[in-house]
């Protein structure tokens, strides 16, 4: 590196102005895009955790070999592809898989309620800026979250791709990118009994609301998540992330949020998919084009749903143009999220 080139450093959201700049920035995350929206808007800390690694994915990958420094110099993959429609099967319009969830939900008689906390398998991209940067890398990590009626809980975050069980992985260390051994521990925390969250709704100091099973109530809901998710599709799925990230629905709460998502008339259906932990579901695709700061200019959302519980299987958001200030290309994806029981 010469003497007067400056070095790569992390993106950061406040740094940056442009259309493009903001679309790497909303969603630049070693932690989720989602969340850090989600709490700049408020001050709730959103809970995240995570366990080693679990069923291998089917999808299709893309890979680009690069070597980190870290735990050793292993190749590790950079950007996997994004999922693939499967065009030889049918695309279920959502107000079918809401009517499919609705009946199950039905037929639950002691159905599951609502509980807080999560399982979430991610990818976020890492990215940094500058002349000399390196081309973005995926940050692969499972997260667990449980939480008491009491107030008490714990968290837990592992670096692992559950698609490469045994290899290293990639990890994001405030800006440093390394490689580290499958299953390491980045994070665990335990919390005592009368740990409180500030509640957007019912104030500070008070634990979260339980998510309602009605269509309009549960968006109404979602609205305290995000700012515009109560009247546009695209702060909703943004919204949508922090929810799961914080809370594992039952199955009314299920079938509510496929009902809910049937009535966005710009969320349309994409295909069957086989996500990355190997289950299949039906994708719904949204392009963002209605942020006023071009947030979301230029990428693709898709929700993943269990075709006959409704159950969000997971989120992807993929780019859909060159972003070159950052060396992003076409089709890579941005993050991917799939929850887990």
């Amino acid at each position: 590196m010469g003497a007067d080139a400056p070095a790569p450093t992390p993106v950061r959201a406040q740094e940056h102005a442009t259309t493009h700049e903001h679309t790497t920035n909303v969603h630049r995350h070693t932690v989720s895009a989602h969340q850090r929206a989600a709490r700049a808007r408020r001050p709730r800390r959103t809970r995240r955790l995570l366990i080693g690694a679990t069923a291998a994915s089917a999808a299709v990958l893309a890979v680009l070999t690069l070597t980190f420094s870290g735990a050793g110099t292993t190749p590790a993959e950079a950007s996997p592809a994004p999922l693939v429609v499967q065009r030889d099967a049918p695309a279920l319009p959502l107000d079918e898989v809401a009517r499919n969830a609705e009946a199950y939900a039905r037929a639950q008689r002691d159905a599951p309620k609502p509980h807080r906390g999560s399982h979430l398998q991610s990818w976020y991209l890492s990215m940094r800026t500058g002349p000399n940067a390196e081309p973005p890398v995926t940050v692969p990590e499972e997260r667990i979250t449980r939480w008491n009626p009491d107030g008490s809980g714990s968290e837990l975050v592992v670096a692992t791709d559950p698609r490469h069980p045994g290899r290293p992985v990639i990890n994001d260390a405030d800006g440093a990118w390394r490689t580290v051994n499958d299953g390491k521990v980045l994070h665990r925390k335990t919390y005592p009994a009368g740990t409180r969250l500030d509640d957007p709704v019912t104030g500070e100091g008070t634990l979260p609301a339980r998510p309602p099973a009605d269509p309009d109530e549960l968006r109404s809901y979602l609205a305290t998540f995000y700012s515009g998710a109560g009247t546009k599709t695209q702060p909703l799925l943004m919204a949508l992330s922090s929810f799961l990230q914080e809370w594992t629905p039952g199955p009314r709460e299920s079938a509510a949020l496929a009902r809910m998502l049937s009535r966005l008339p710009d969320l349309r259906p994409a295909g069957q998919v086989v996500d990355r932990l190997g289950r299949r579901g039906q994708a719904y695709a949204y392009h963002g084009t209605d942020t006023s700061d071009g947030a979301m200019d230029g990428a693709l959302q898709l929700v993943i749903l269990d075709p006959e519980t409704g159950r969000v299987l997971g989120l992807e958001t993929t780019f859909t143009k060159d972003v070159p200030d950052f060396k992003i290309k076409r089709g890579d994806v941005l993050s991917y999220e799939a929850w887990l029981p």
